[in-house]
């Protein structure tokens, strides 16, 4: 369903012509969704990855320290949590993100991208640094829920600004990068635990938190970093506010050294009633109607990468200390060539999903992801795999999973429209996570506790099925976003004919 857009220009809006003209209906016709796109890739786009990605290199850490800290925590005095406990905290991380994305989604799409930003980081900041000061199960438990519910409202913030944003011909590769650089966060967990938890340095009960104080001075620069991002102009054009959103294109057109002029053509316009909001009735309608399919397509991949991610990742230092019998401090070791792999697939990988296309890239990435997962599982079962080469099975595995994950988001963050972009990104995320993630890291933490290799290669088998499955309905239904505007993948609620 394409959007039909007009090159008309009037006398009146010549050479540089604004882009927003104006009538006394609240309806607007504006050329900034095709100014954006328009756009070469700048420094302005540059600083927007940077100042994006470093919130996925917090969650990345936050993520890596939960499951290099199990160890820990279960050799901790205070606290001497269980193979149970440890699942439980990890889900109890996963439903705060699940409500967390529900509820600043809605707000994201009421009172804009900016302002969450800055909310969102709050919640993070200060529940990690509760949480060093855990004093039980149950206290670590609610900060981590907390800690969740923050990054689950940044999920929704920035993949939105990210669609509208970065010109469509770059918009699949840098949403997979920007999502890709949790695994640098990853990384820099597994570094901090190699440093945090060896006995030499720190006691049982002080090198983790330790660690989850480092997330939360770190997450103070990004509150500098934000400050480079603008409001969205899509969001604003449509939320009453055009005079302003056309200020901000001619500042980053003006950044970027790319001002127009009369000489390079006319750029198609789209004509947009303003609205203040949009009802949640209308989201509904939207979502389970209009796009019945497309919701299909987003919940299927969001569920599968959700139990396929997190059950595995949780619980990875679980099975390295468990089955392979590595010392919890050892465990961040582990987790380096693992968060290689994971950063490397989407970096790699992910300027095929703007050339090659979204549906071939989907159904590889997670068809390849499901299958490889179902032989490393068998050769787990039988003993055939030593720790260094489960590590390196788990790397190959996550290159191609990685981007897959990512591409969830972005099929969910592209082929809605603006008015509801940000609140499908936080339901699809939500009940992806719910189904998938949460149940995903209790369930593998009591298949561990069984101690039985076949129990947990049952485990394997199922999110192996979930991304088969997953690869079948996207080369099926998935759209073939690459490279088009985002008006045209999915008209606004506020189109005029």
């Amino acid at each position: 369903m394409g959007v039909q857009l007009t090159g008309k220009r009037s006398a009146a809006n010549d050479p540089a012509a604004a882009a927003v003209r104006q009538d006394n209906d609240r309806v607007i016709e504006t050329s900034i969704p095709a100014r954006l796109d328009d756009l070469s890739w700048s420094g302005f786009h540059t600083r927007v990855v940077l100042a994006l990605g470093i919130t996925w290199i917090l969650d990345g850490l936050e993520v890596t320290l939960a499951g290099a800290l199990s160890g820990a925590l279960k050799e901790s005095p205070t606290l001497r949590f269980s193979n149970f406990d440890v699942g439980l905290a990890n889900s109890a991380y996963l439903a705060g993100a699940v409500l967390g994305a529900l509820g600043f989604g809605w707000l994201t799409d009421r009172i804009g991208r900016k302002k969450l930003f800055f909310i969102t980081l709050a919640v993070y900041l200060t529940a990690t640094a509760a949480t060093a000061f855990s004093w039980s199960v149950g206290s670590y438990a609610l900060f981590r829920f907390l800690t969740g519910a923050g990054i689950g409202g940044e999920y929704t913030a920035i993949n939105s600004t990210i669609q509208e944003l970065v010109p469509a011909r770059y918009r699949g590769w840098t949403d997979l990068v920007i999502n890709g650089s949790f695994w640098l966060g990853a990384a820099l967990g597994a570094v901090c635990a190699i440093v945090l938890l060896d006995p030499a340095w720190f006691g049982p009960d002080t090198g983790w938190r330790l660690a989850y104080m480092t997330g939360a001075v770190l997450g103070l620069v990004v509150f500098v970093m934000r400050m480079w991002i603008p409001e969205s102009p899509r969001w604003l054009m449509i939320h009453g506010r055009p005079d302003e959103a056309h200020a901000i294109v001619d500042a980053i057109e003006k950044s970027a050294g790319q001002v127009r002029d009369g000489t390079k053509g006319v750029l198609p316009k789209i004509r947009l009633r303003m609205r203040s909001h949009t009802p949640l009735r209308e989201v509904a309608h939207t979502l389970l109607t209009v796009y019945r399919q497309r919701s299909l397509v987003g919940l299927v991949l969001m569920v599968a990468q959700a139990f396929f991610y997190n059950a595995i990742f949780f619980t990875f230092a679980l099975i390295l200390t468990d089955f392979f019998n590595i010392p919890a401090n050892h465990v961040g070791w582990y987790i380096l060539p693992f968060a290689a792999g994971n950063f490397l697939g989407p970096l790699l990988l992910g300027r095929l999903f703007d050339t090659l296309g979204r549906r071939k890239m989907i159904t590889l990435t997670y068809g390849v992801s499901g299958v490889l997962l179902a032989l490393s599982g068998y050769l787990f079962s039988i003993g055939a795999l030593t720790a260094q080469t489960q590590t390196i099975a788990w790397m190959v595995i996550f290159f191609f999973a990685s981007p897959a994950a990512s591409a969830a988001y972005l099929t969910v963050s592209e082929t809605f429209p603006l008015e509801v972009r940000a609140l499908a990104i936080a339901i699809f995320y939500a009940i992806g996570t719910g189904i998938g993630g949460v149940v995903g890291p209790a369930l593998f933490g009591v298949l561990i506790d069984t101690g039985s290799r076949t129990s947990v290669f049952a485990g394997y088998l199922l999110g192996s099925a979930l991304m088969i499955v997953a690869a079948g309905v996207a080369w099926r239904y998935a759209v073939a976003a690459e490279r088009k505007s985002l008006e045209s993948v999915a008209p606004p609620l506020a189109f005029v004919e």
